[in-house]
């Protein structure tokens, strides 16, 4: 880690200052308990109130009940509202939500190809396509690229909700829980529904602007949202959001003799990227009780990661005999990968309520994710050596990954204390490969390294158009068996067209005590439909094998594989069809609310997680063992040095336990303050793995385990911290507001695939951010920091640095950027 003057002086101040400002308002005389409830959003933004927490917002996630609220919820849900989005600098809707809420964890990761397009997450634990996303309680289109390299969230297939505009969010609902019952497949660890804002009345725009202490990185972005009357009868609202990301570099020098002198080469950091959103909602009422709704979005991420550098013949080890015919001149050149990601989303439906009292809601929603990928700056060797040239720019191929439902559902209010929802979803979903240009995957037979350096492409190998449907019945009963205890029951059947039915259940049950104190609890089944990306999704990658890997290969960058389960190489290797995972978990928890101005949550869980799906180790295909029996089964010259599949590895079981304390009062001088402290703790465990195949052990030592032993320890289990505190403060006066949140992300290990002697273990951490606003009229101006006092992850380790040039370890879980300064003008009415 950097070595910086003051850097204890500085933390111990700024924890000592949250103290004292908790301290001050403590000290106060309390206004009166019932004005003491959070503002409305018609108030003006100097006197709104900015808590995560407040426990009197009716929520729509994870129940049927029209106006159940968050204090009463029979299961643990975090309300986010689109002030507290707005609190920070963050780069996007994930690093919003990552400082925000404990159970999630947006790490910024650098220098990781398609990373730049789809940042993965994680929700108690699981990966992010282990959480179900929903906007305004429909299910949002998966990304098209899958993560395949070794870093959190490898081998998963989730959604990028970077492409949502901030401005047209009203708040987040984020369900602690599983509810697969409710909601069908992906909502094994939770679900996050993004709740759009409503109405034709008000709107803002907001212009941001910032950058790194490190002097790079500047970032802007300008966004906006307004409301239109449709006549008496209607309202349309409009939000956009265009930003610019320059990039960054925290790569180090090559320490190695005869590297050093030829300069920093690599680029570590944040790519460069620009992105547009839009979005539009609406809703027209025909009569009192039928309204036709609808939303619609589009949005487009060009970003360009940086990939290894090649060096040239100027240095002591060219990464191919090659270059002394291509670049002359003795220059290497570092391939840049070029992604064009755009997403495309349309609802529309009818709702109403009949005269008998019963709600139904009528809905068709599509969405889908299309990115092209391409490599700049790059050089097919395989190519130049067959045909004399090579193509500098070349097409890699096109990803889309798309989905359409059909949803029915009725509820109705049968009595003073129960309440009865059922409904029906038709749900199809297809994933297609579009190969790239010959350049962009040709190997050859001359054994010249193939396929474009950097990123290879998808070849005609790869190609493939595959589609399933499902249908879906569901029913949650709600309602009060006694006056202080309540329940639901909720039960979902599900029909794939490739993998067959599913029956998922939860069981939930609260009581309430006296004095605001109440106990509630769930048991529950979940279940994860094998992605279709997963299923058939294949990738070819340029990796850097260090010297002494497992393959016995000299260092170098050489070609690994991913090949779906029905791969002919795959089948030879032992693959099986995919199976969806399935869960069961329990959960029980506290809430405590004595007076409306204070609220205290805990909540307890497990979840036992069966036939998990990963990506198998990469098996060597250079071993003796492996070429003669590839070989005699016709395959003579396979164009991988290694090769994975995706596979149903593992049982696991994940524990932890949140909590959420909130406070705010009225001051007796006119100021508001707010305080909360947020805590999240996990403990993943991997309690059973699968033998290998048979065919495998008969090939001897390949290299091949269904789970590694990094794996075990790190991808599933301690890859991002186990803890995670948030504590948040704000106090407005009059015109001024001033808000500081102090993050404290747990130790993480980096786990050697061989032996704990060369783990890499890297302390917690201390982030503090802070901002000042000043309100006038309708106008409000911004200065803000995160990572207030610079705060790096401790150095990588001699040996895991990769030659002095990865400073920082990659799974940081806050990055290794640096303090980013900020500043933001905004104009509401």
């Amino acid at each position: 880690m950097y070595k910086r003057q003051g850097r204890i002086t500085p933390t111990v101040l700024a924890t000592a200052v949250l103290f004292a400002l908790s301290g001050a308002a403590a000290a106060q005389e309390a206004g009166n308990a019932a004005e003491a409830a959070p503002a409305t959003d018609a108030q003006p933004q100097a006197t709104r109130s900015v808590t995560p927490t407040t426990l009197d917002k009716v929520v729509v996630t994870g129940t049927r009940v029209s106006n159940r609220t968050q204090a009463e919820s029979l299961v643990p849900i975090d309300v986010i509202p689109n002030e507290i989005l707005n609190q920070s600098g963050a780069i996007d809707l994930g690093s919003a939500l990552d400082v925000a809420v404990p159970s999630l964890n947006f790490p910024l990761a650098s220098m990781s190809d398609t990373f730049a397009f789809t940042r993965p997450f994680q929700m108690r634990g699981l990966n992010s396509d282990q959480v179900l996303i929903l906007v305004d309680g429909k299910r949002w289109h998966s990304n098209a690229l899958m993560l395949t390299l070794g870093q959190v969230g490898q081998g998963s297939q989730g959604v990028n909700i970077g492409t949502i505009p901030i401005g047209a969010i009203d708040h987040i609902e984020v369900l602690r829980d599983g509810a697969s019952a409710q909601y069908g497949s992906d909502a094994l660890a939770g679900v996050i529904n993004i709740i759009l804002k409503k109405g034709a009345e008000g709107g803002e725009l907001q212009a941001s602007y910032g950058k790194y202490s490190a002097g790079d990185g500047d970032r802007s972005r300008v966004q906006g949202d307004v409301g239109f009357s449709l006549g008496a009868n209607g309202w349309l609202r409009v939000a956009v959001e265009a930003a610019d990301q320059q990039p960054t570099n925290r790569a180090g020098l090559d320490n190695r003799p005869g590297f050093t002198e030829l300069g920093k080469k690599f680029r570590v950091g944040i790519p460069e990227s620009n992105s547009y959103n839009s979005f539009l909602s609406w809703q027209y009422d025909f009569t009192p009780n039928v309204s036709l709704y609808g939303s619609g979005h589009y949005g487009r991420l060009v970003a360009e990661p940086m990939a290894f550098y090649r060096y040239g013949m100027n240095s002591p080890e060219p990464k191919d005999p090659l270059m002394q015919y291509i670049f002359p001149d003795g220059d290497g050149f570092q391939p840049v990968e070029h992604g064009d990601s755009r997403d495309k989303s349309f609802v529309t439906g009818l709702r109403g309520e009949t005269e008998g009292g019963w709600n139904w809601d009528v809905s068709a929603n599509w969405g889908a994710n299309r990115v092209s990928y391409g490599t700049f700056n790059t050089v097919n060797f395989a190519f130049w050596n067959d045909f004399g040239y090579s193509p500098t720019d070349i097409h890699d191929g096109v990803l889309t990954s798309s989905q359409a439902s059909f949803d029915v559902a009725f509820a109705k209010s049968l009595g003073d204390n129960w309440d009865l929802g059922f409904g029906a979803q038709y749900l199809r979903q297809r994933y297609e490969i579009v190969e790239g240009e010959l350049a962009s995957w040709y190997v050859g037979n001359s054994g010249v390294t193939g396929a474009a350096q950097g990123f290879a492409g998808w070849g005609p190998q790869d190609a493939s158009d595959n589609s399933r449907h499902s249908v879906a019945e569901y029913v949650q009963l709600e309602g009060n068996l006694t006056e202080r205890l309540s329940t639901s029951l909720a039960l979902r059947h599900e029909d794939y067209s490739d993998f067959g039915t599913n029956t998922s259940y939860a069981l939930s049950g609260r009581y309430d005590f006296d004095n605001g104190f109440a106990v509630r609890g769930t048991v529950s089944t979940g279940f994860r439909a094998p992605g279709l990306g997963q299923q058939h999704g294949s990738a070819t990658t340029s990796v850097s094998y260090p010297e002494g890997n497992s393959l016995g290969l000299p260092e170098g960058i050489y070609l690994r594989g991913l090949v779906p389960v029905d791969n002919e190489l795959a089948l030879l290797l032992g693959s099986e069809p995919l199976k969806p995972e399935t869960t069961r978990s329990y959960t029980i928890g506290a809430v405590w609310n004595p007076v409306p101005s204070f609220t205290t949550t805990v909540d307890l869980y497990q979840i036992n997680l069966k036939d998990r799906i990963l990506m198998s180790s990469s098996m060597s295909l250079v071993a003796d063992s492996v070429k003669e029996y590839l070989a005699d089964n016709g395959i003579d010259n396979p164009q991988y040095v290694a090769l994975a599949y995706f596979t149903n590895a593992a049982e696991m079981r994940i524990r932890g336990i949140g909590v959420v304390s909130n406070y705010f009062r009225d001051l007796d001088n006119g100021a508001k303050f707010e305080t909360t402290v947020n805590w999240s703790y996990h403990k993943n465990e991997v309690t059973g793995v699968r033998p290998n195949p048979p065919v495998l052990d008969s090939l001897g030592d390949v290299g091949f385990h269904r789970i590694t032993r990094s794996q075990t320890k790190g991808l599933l289990a301690d890859q991002m911290p186990r803890s995670k505190f948030i504590w948040t403060n704000s106090y407005t006066k009059g015109n001024w507001g001033f808000s500081a949140t102090a993050l404290r992300y747990g130790r993480v290990t980096e786990y050697s695939s061989t032996s704990s002697e060369f783990d890499d273990l890297y302390p917690s951490k201390w982030i503090f951010n802070a901002s000042m606003d000043y309100h006038r009229d309708n106008w409000t101006f911004t200065l803000g920091a995160d990572n207030v006092f610079d705060t790096y992850p401790q150095k990588a380790p001699d040996g895991s640095d990769f030659h002095g040039i990865f400073r920082y370890p990659s799974s940081s879980p806050f990055g290794s950027q640096g303090a980013f300064v900020y500043g933001k003008v905004k104009y509401n009415w």
